[in-house]
């Protein structure tokens, strides 16, 4: 998605601002590469810096209820300290790190309703303004690849997945959110689990995968969720057998609840860490630090509008199980913004 704006602050006859992001495919901690192209206005102007951000929508829950916005997790400047000329035409190539957190978007080309944008930011003349939102596409490394196949071997099929507000106690995490990969359990786990939350924590050394089962309440016993967590390599992911170590990984999510009965004894609890301040171009209200959710992470939200049917992750395909509006909503999203920006 590329368009261009005219820089607001500056008013008409100011430059214009397109961002190009590469089409290759972007894995968390991988290279984001592309260009900035501007074409000058009626007048010179000198350009003091040039901003990418990287923005996700992320779901935050509080007193409240629960409010939706962008958070920046990512910030780079990649050019400026120039003059340019009226009505010149420049390009700005930038390379730049994803973090290892970046959630990821899409699994064998289908759009997993996760949106994350790189917004554009340019200092002319003592003024800012934000400049265009351009949608990012991040892939799977190929260890959460191989979890999500073995997961769809073993017959869970997907639900939703978001972002959500907070952290998840005992972990590594770096970034003030993490992503939920809900998912719908086989029939033979239907009868302790309505459903399993896939969270993946990566770093430079590995990935802590963490496992999330909120519990069928008996006719007196409210249900309540339990949590476990697994670090893996990313190296040897091709000659590991993942469905029966994500069968293993189950098995004891499964143990664990039957044994304790109370999620109290799965890891520290949440902080309910600072206000959220979601950035510009948000659609929230805003919301308040990650919510205690049975004493470990903020509890799971609505998520997108994705089939909640009986297509699974089958074979280790994603394709099938998310609904085209899903796919729909993340790209009438982008057009929203085309449209209040342009």
């Amino acid at each position: 998605m590329v368009f261009k704006r005219l820089l607001g602050a500056l008013g008409v006859g100011g430059p214009t601002v397109d961002t190009v992001l590469d089409p290759a495919p972007v894995r968390p901690g991988g290279t984001l590469t592309g260009e900035v192209r501007l074409v000058g206005g009626k007048a010179d102007f000198d350009i003091e810096h040039i901003t990418l951000e990287l923005v996700a929508r992320v779901e935050a829950e509080h007193q409240g209820g629960e409010s939706e916005g962008f958070v920046t997790f990512g910030r780079f400047t990649v050019g400026g300290g120039f003059r340019l000329a009226e009505g010149e035409q420049r390009g700005v190539p930038f390379s730049v790190t994803l973090p290892w957190e970046t959630p990821v978007t899409e699994l064998h080309g289908q759009s997993l309703g996760v949106v994350l944008g790189v917004r554009t930011e340019l200092s002319v003349a003592g003024a800012k303004d934000k400049g265009d939102l351009d949608q990012l596409n991040v892939t799977p490394l190929p260890v959460q690849e191989a979890v999500l196949e073995a997961l769809g071997r073993l017959g869970f099929g997907f639900r939703a997945a978001d972002l959500e507000y907070g952290r998840i106690g005992g972990t590594g995490q770096q970034l003030p959110f993490y992503q939920e990969i809900e998912l719908l359990p086989p029939p033979r786990y239907t009868h302790q689990v309505n459903e399993i939350e896939l969270t993946f924590l990566a770093s430079p050394g590995g990935m802590e995968v963490v496992l999330e089962a909120d519990k069928r309440g008996g006719f007196l016993s409210p249900g309540h969720d339990a949590l476990t967590r697994f670090t893996v390599s990313h190296e040897g992911t091709e000659h590991q057998d993942w469905a029966a170590t994500l069968e293993d990984w189950i098995r004891q999510l499964v143990e664990h609840r039957a044994s304790y009965g109370s999620p109290a004894g799965y890891g520290s609890p949440m902080g309910h860490g600072s206000p959220v301040a979601f950035g510009p171009g948000g659609h929230g209200h805003g919301g308040h630090g990650g919510h205690h959710h049975d004493g470990h992470r903020s509890g799971p939200g609505t998520g997108t509008a994705v089939a909640a049917g009986a297509a699974g992750l089958a074979a280790g395909v994603v394709g099938g199980m998310v609904a085209d509006e899903v796919i729909d909503e993340v790209g009438d999203f982008f057009e929203g913004e085309e449209e209040e920006e342009g």
